[in-house]
């Protein structure tokens, strides 16, 4: 059950929060057809700042990720006459990634709900370093890998595209009731893999 792994890696297994890795996999998803540049680049930075200030959504998704430079500066970063700080850096990659996401969010989720929802495959936790009378039995065929075909992903790209973890994760944990009784094996996993 969950209340089980409210000190996951005390014993030694390993794993991420599944939900955690819905989101990776949804960020991948939501940044393959965007910039591929790394941020350090000046083709990157530039491709960003130019993505970022194209309409003043993307100007508030500067402010919420902590730029707080004058129009002189902004400007002098798009002219390539001034390189931001690394921290800066940071906060304009942080700040393109989650517009692309809120811009990609309802494409996305269209795809994923098409043909009657997506499948998603789920690998639990690792528990090779878990000591025998401490790891939890895994009664499934391969090795506890597992498959559910999630419907409905409203509310787990709705979290996911406003950044709120704690609303993905229970968003998730509801569409991982549909495992059965074993559901809370699979609420840290090793890997999650869906495509849309």
């Amino acid at each position: 059950m969950p209340e089980r792994t409210l000190n996951f890696g005390l014993y030694g297994a390993r794993g991420q929060k599944s939900a955690q890795l819905a989101a990776d996999v949804l960020d991948r998803l939501a940044l393959e057809g965007g910039i591929r540049s790394p941020v350090t680049t000046r083709r990157g930075l530039n491709a960003r700042l130019n993505y970022l200030t194209n309409s003043p959504a993307g100007y508030q998704a500067m402010r919420d990720a902590g730029i707080s430079v004058t129009r002189g500066t902004l400007r002098r970063w798009l002219q390539h006459k001034q390189t931001p700080s690394p921290d800066n850096l940071a906060r304009v990659d942080a700040a393109y990634r989650a517009y692309r996401r809120r811009n990609v969010a309802r494409h996305l989720l269209q795809r994923l709900n098409a043909r009657g929802g997506t499948r998603v495959e789920i690998q639990p936790l690792d528990q090779s370093a878990v000591a025998d009378p401490r790891r939890r039995v895994i009664t499934t065929d391969v090795a506890g890998f597992r498959r559910l075909r999630i419907r409905n992903w409203d509310r787990i790209v709705d979290a996911w595209a406003a950044g709120d973890d704690e609303a993905l994760a229970d968003a998730w944990d509801d569409q991982l009731t549909d495992l059965g009784s074993q559901w809370g094996q699979y609420e840290y996993a090793t890997s999650v893999g869906f495509s849309a």
